[in-house]
């Protein structure tokens, strides 16, 4: 079923004017089947990398070491690849993360890797010291200030664990706030789109293979309250251009919301790019040019759940909506009205016959207005002044 906005001429306009105008050019609702197929498709292969390549889990989740030590030694500010170069050669293989954290005077440098035993730690140490000589408060070289610690992995757990509550809340007053707001199918379809912005999120983040942090999970549900913002803009469009439907016959309830989703559309694409400017530079500057690790994690998460959520708000959350509407009966006998009464229109408009135009009747008028034309003006062609022949009224001596 092709839906489209009756009166509008799609045709003779421009991409960019229909955009601007939404106008209801893009038909959007009415090719909905392709858009679950594509749609379902990206869910299906997100399972499947969550399901056979899983999760890259950081230390935090899994347990291992920590080693920290001041970022600058005898031969100046200390370079996390002489860190991570001092690590292989003291154990054989890298560390999972080696970044620096904090800024100014309480800078340092902090080292990851899986659990390690005390002779192990001590090698590590021995090796940091020998080639970086890291400098105490004093500025003298001191091994003292490498420390050591176990991180276990309960407490990245525990941080999973208040975040699927954290999740859980959110959904359930998401929920009452869209059934009361709006309506129980407008729920139903936010909280699809919002689940598929969650799979599809995670299942890029598994496939990409970066490490899973508390960043991560932070960032995930972020992600969520945009995604439920550009969902709920669009479903308050469809709310005021659906209100009295049932009493018209001018438009049906498909045709309501693809105008609902095309008025909306720009501001969806302008709000996306600009949310989704900074994140770019977290991810390109903050990680690609400043090796900062933590940003990295932050910034895949945020920049995939954006576009995913701005994508389901469109070509999800509002097809699905139709289609649960229209299971109604009276949404459905409503759109048969309108098919009648378009159909009777059609008929009338056709049975209609043109007026016949005389062949000869422009140039008839156009001469006769040529006479009137060429005709001087006064009563009877001549000239304006006193009638001769007649007596004036006065009496001659």
């Amino acid at each position: 079923m092709k839906v489209t906005t009756p009166g509008t001429d799609a045709a003779h306009e421009g991409v960019f004017h229909r955009l601007y105008t939404g106008t209801g050019a893009f038909d959007i609702v009415g090719k909905r089947s392709r858009w679950y197929i594509a749609l379902g498709l990206l869910v299906l292969v997100c399972i499947g990398a969550m399901g056979f390549k899983g999760f890259n889990l950081g230390i935090d989740f899994e347990g291992g070491t920590k080693i920290q030590m001041p970022s600058v030694g005898a031969q100046g500010p200390i370079q996390t690849d002489r860190v991570q170069q001092a690590f292989r050669d003291a154990l054989g293989h890298p560390a999972e993360t080696v970044q620096i954290v904090g800024a100014g005077g309480s800078q340092s440098i902090q080292i990851r890797s899986e659990s390690l035993n005390s002779a192990e730690v001590g090698k590590v140490k021995q090796a940091l010291f020998d080639e970086l000589h890291p400098l105490d408060a004093q500025g003298k070289p001191s091994q003292q200030v490498i420390s050591d610690s176990a991180v276990s992995g309960t407490w990245g757990g525990e941080i999973t664990r208040q975040a699927l509550i954290a999740l859980g809340v959110f959904l359930v007053l998401v929920t009452v706030f869209l059934g009361f707001y709006f309506e129980k199918w407008m729920a139903v379809a936010a909280l699809i789109a919002l689940f598929h912005d969650i799979l599809v999120t995670a299942g890029i983040y598994s496939l990409v293979g970066f490490e899973v942090t508390p960043s991560t999970v932070i960032g995930l549900l972020t992600i969520l309250g945009f995604s439920l913002y550009d969902t709920v803009v669009v479903f308050d469009k469809v709310k005021e251009n659906t209100r009295g439907l049932l009493g018209l016959t001018r438009r049906t309830y498909p045709e309501a919301a693809n105008l609902a989703v095309n008025q909306t559309l720009m501001r969806s694409i302008n709000t996306s790019v600009i949310a989704l400017l900074p994140v770019i530079g977290l991810l390109v500057v903050g990680a690609g040019l400043l090796g900062v690790g933590v940003l990295e994690d932050l910034a895949l998460v945020q920049l995939v759940g954006m576009i995913a959520g701005v994508v389901s708000s469109i070509f999800l959350a509002t097809p699905l909506l139709v289609d649960l509407k229209m299971r109604e009966p009276k949404y459905r006998d409503h759109a048969a009205k309108v098919r009648q009464r378009r159909e009777k229109a059609a008929a009338k408009a056709a049975d209609e016959p043109e007026e016949p135009v005389a062949a000869g009747s422009a140039a008839t008028s156009g001469g006769g207005a040529a006479r009137r034309a060429n005709r001087p003006s006064g009563r009877s062609g001549k000239p304006a002044g006193k009638p001769s022949g007649k007596p004036s009224g006065k009496k001659r001596r």
